[in-house]
């Protein structure tokens, strides 16, 4: 059986935590933030947990080999 290539760009972007929470940075943090709020801009830099089974699914089926404790 052939392995399972990892879709970068969900391996990148999602992480778990060392209690096997997965956890994502927030989208849209990228340019155009000239006029935007430091409150705001500090916001974008803080990991979110998600625990909902649906997502935790959907990443471990685009990123097989994401390490996990």
């Amino acid at each position: 059986m052939p392995k399972i290539k990892t879709y970068k760009g969900a391996a990148k972007r999602f992480k778990y935590s060392a209690n096997g929470k997965l956890r994502r940075t927030k989208g849209g943090k990228g340019h155009l933030k000239r006029r935007t709020p430091k409150r705001t801009k500090r916001q974008f830099d803080k990991l979110l947990t998600d625990n909902s089974n649906s997502h935790r699914r959907q990443v471990q089926r685009l990123a097989p080999y994401l390490k996990r404790k």
